[in-house]
């Protein structure tokens, strides 16, 4: 990922502005989790976790079909193939001890690949769509993306990432049950 920006730098409701403050979230949450342990490392995790979760599917419902149209197919595909493999190394991760050594090996390769795509979105696709959107189309843009996040699943769910599709079809039932199950872990956490 390119050097942060700062926030104040970052157009405030456009749906670049909002992705790239959500990057460095992501990356300080990254850094977060890398220095900690027990149960702060897990509470940082899950809620990177649960960021990149819904920030992937938003992007794939509402960045990912302008961008096809402006960055070209070829781009948005390889993007949507990036979220795919991280959603699975995220599923995988998601089932490890945090403070095993098997966690900390895997979640290095899992931030690299990140980091990584979001670098490409920024590099690839993000500059495209600034460029052929307006800055009215940018902000509507930026409105459906929390929207889409405010409903977005909170774990990965591998079978709809990567295809927008999937992601309207899949993501609202996936939503429901990641919301429940968080609720319930939330409450037998506490006892």
């Amino acid at each position: 990922m390119t050097t942060p920006l700062h926030e104040e730098q970052l157009p405030e409701h456009d749906v670049i502005g909002i992705l790239l403050r959500q990057h460095n979230r992501i990356k300080e949450l990254f850094a977060d989790v890398g220095t900690a342990d027990g149960e702060h490392r897990q509470q940082a995790f899950d809620e990177l976790r649960a960021l990149l979760a819904a920030h992937e599917t938003a992007e794939e419902m509402v960045l990912r079909p302008v961008s096809r149209s402006s960055a070209g197919a070829d781009v948005a595909d390889a993007r949507n193939s990036e979220e795919d493999q991280a959603t699975h190394m995220l599923a995988d991760l998601e089932k490890l001890d945090v403070d095993s050594a098997e966690f900390r090996t895997s979640f290095a390769e899992f931030e690299r690949a990140v980091l990584t795509h979001a670098q490409n979105e920024e590099q690839l696709e993000f500059p495209s769509v600034e460029t052929d959107q307006s800055r009215e189309q940018l902000e509507r843009m930026g409105r459906a993306l929390l929207a889409a996040e405010r409903t977005a699943p909170t774990h990965p769910h591998p079978g709809a990432a990567g295809s927008t599709a999937a992601q309207w079809t899949i993501g609202p039932f996936a939503s429901l049950v990641d919301r429940a199950r968080d609720a319930v872990s939330s409450v037998t956490s506490r006892d």
